[in-house]
């Protein structure tokens, strides 16, 4: 699929919600809100639990829905008859799936950008366990810790995620990082995501071809086990495609909101 040029946001089709993933912040779309918003849609980038600039510590968040709770409550909050487009990076997957599958009513299109992306067969944990990454170099995890923690290091970043972006983000995330959870004996723990409700809504998949750690084969493998409405691509993203690809990853959400809100 070509670019899409950045399209003027629709009457009514506006709202976007863009969910960050492990370690990082509602800081990390500042480029790509920056876009969007120019263009005239509405832009929300929450800070999960224990992340960005929120104030609590990791141990105050024992549970996956207790990190998700501010997307939740987002949606939660959005009047009756509105929806929005969640937008999930890396673990951000997680995180929209999880309010798809509470609030399938509100959302609009649930949009995977390099992220996890579950089924609706196979434990909540599925794809986080599946997943292959060749070397975590100088990440640090914590498995006894409550939640289980991990802060993915400086060498991990800058090798495996931030590759092609430009160095004053990666400079940024060295101020920004946090230590975070997976979370996957609690994933482990429930239920299947539900057919009827976080498989009834419309998804699209944002394959970034220079992943280092979510690779683009890994990315077709779990779009091959979930329905998607449609799959798009970016040639030149390398994980953080907001900001390897800022304009172009604004252009295909613009987009995306305008065709399904």
């Amino acid at each position: 699929m070509s670019t899409p040029a950045l399209a003027t946001a629709a009457e009514g089709a506006t709202h976007i919600i863009l969910v960050h993933g492990t370690g990082h912040g509602g800081w990390c779309w500042y480029r790509v809100a920056t876009l969007l918003r120019a263009a005239g849609h509405r832009v929300d980038a929450p800070d999960l639990t224990a992340s960005g600039i929120d104030s609590r510590q990791l141990r105050d968040v024992p549970t996956f829905e207790d990190y998700t709770r501010p997307l939740l409550d987002a949606l939660r909050a959005l009047p009756p008859g509105k929806r929005a487009v969640l937008v999930g990076h890396s673990f951000g997957g997680m995180s929209i799936a999880l309010a798809a599958e509470m609030f399938p009513e509100k959302v609009a299109a649930a949009v995977f950008v390099t992220a996890f992306l579950p089924d609706c067969t196979n434990p909540r944990s599925h794809v986080i366990e599946k997943v292959t990454v060749s070397d975590w170099m100088d990440t640090v995890t914590d498995a006894e810790h409550v939640p289980p923690s991990v802060f993915l290091g400086p060498e991990f970043l800058r090798h495996k995620l931030y590759q092609l972006s430009p160095p004053e983000d990666y400079t940024l995330s060295q101020s920004l990082a946090r230590v975070s959870s997976y979370y996957v004996p609690d994933l482990q723990s429930q239920q299947p995501f539900s057919e009827s409700r976080y498989g009834a809504v419309t998804k699209v998949y944002m394959v970034c071809k220079q992943d280092q750690a979510m690779t683009e084969a890994y990315q077709h493998t779990m779009i091959a086990g979930c329905p998607v409405a449609e799959v798009r691509e970016i040639a030149d993203a390398d994980h953080m495609a907001m900001f390897s690809a800022p304009a172009e990853l604004a252009g295909h959400l613009a987009h995306v909101a305008n065709t399904y809100a």
